[in-house]
């Protein structure tokens, strides 16, 4: 699309402009985004229930969308303007991730709900993202660790998941193992500029890993969904312990000795089962779309 011509004879203003660009009067709500899996094969694989797809993407969408949310977070509050775009370009590599996901879900089910209507209008117990995601922003640090262990994980995950029975699952993960893989990689320089730096970063991100690591064991817990239509995440768990302990050993750290941080009777973020700082979190999200719910966007 052409840039809007902006100059005093075009228009009266330049939001007028904006809004004929888009050929919506609201214009601040037309990304002009299509249907991400327009013209794609939508159809539920034999022997899948339709049902089980959709609540398995919903749990990969959700993981990626409340992540990309807290990353946007650091949008000026970087250490440096390099690092605020590489956070910024992660951020956005999870979104369309989220998009295709959520999408996914919508199709699956049959219900053709819209990737909007998943990530603006659901109450916070629909959410089924782990709660890694969702935590507060902390400092930088802890940014690097959440980031590695998510990102660690998430890039296993995904490359098993080309394997997947339902080709468009197979699709969606083949193209985000790369974005993903260099997510994995920009949290591991940090770390070990970080943990192999001065006595202070040493220090802190000591701290950034003991914060997330109580949040580690969710990962791998499967659930009964997860194993009828996806990965196992139990069967990760080995790549991940070596992945981490080559990057914490170069980082002179080591694994944190934290326990687990329990669930409510079992259940946690895969269950409808946040943190209390998930609440903060989407309110913020989905604040404009509740206050206008019949925008475009």
């Amino acid at each position: 699309m052409s840039s809007p011509d902006l100059s005093a004879n075009a228009t009266e203003t330049p939001y007028a402009a904006l809004a004929d660009a888009q050929d919506d009067s609201r214009w601040a709500f037309g990304t002009g985004f299509a249907d991400p899996l327009s013209g794609v094969d939508t159809s539920v694989p034999p022997g899948m229930a339709g049902a089980d797809l959709s609540t398995y993407c919903l749990m990969l969408g959700d993981d990626a969308l409340i992540f990309s949310h807290r990353l946007q977070e650091w949008c000026t509050n970087a250490p440096e303007l390099e690092d605020e775009v590489a956070i910024a370009n992660i951020g956005l590599d999870l979104l369309g991730q989220a998009r295709l996901l959520l999408a996914r879900a919508g199709k699956a089910d049959g219900s053709e709900r819209s990737e909007d209507s998943y990530a603006f209008f659901r109450a916070e117990n629909e959410f089924r993202n782990v709660r890694l995601a969702e935590l507060p922003r902390g400092d930088f640090a802890r940014l690097i660790a959440a980031l590695l262990v998510f990102s660690t994980w998430r890039l296993a995950l995904l490359q098993r998941l080309r394997d997947s029975r339902d080709p468009v699952l197979a699709a969606i993960a083949d193209k985000g193992i790369k974005e993903v893989a260099y997510h994995r990689d920009y949290a591991a320089q940090w770390a070990v500029r970080l943990g192999d730096g001065t006595e202070y970063s040493h220090e802190r991100m000591r701290v950034g890993l003991e914060d997330v690591w109580p949040y580690v064991d969710e990962l791998f817990t499967p659930r009964p969904v997860e194993l009828r239509v996806g990965v196992d995440p139990s069967t990760l768990r080995a790549e991940f312990d070596e992945v981490l302990a080559q990057v914490l050993s170069a980082a002179t750290l080591q694994v944190p000795g934290v326990p687990a941080r329990a669930g409510v009777s079992g259940r946690t973020g895969r269950d409808g089962v946040h943190t209390e700082a998930m609440g903060y979190l989407l309110a913020e999200l989905q604040s404009v779309a509740r206050a206008h719910p019949d925008a475009t966007w």
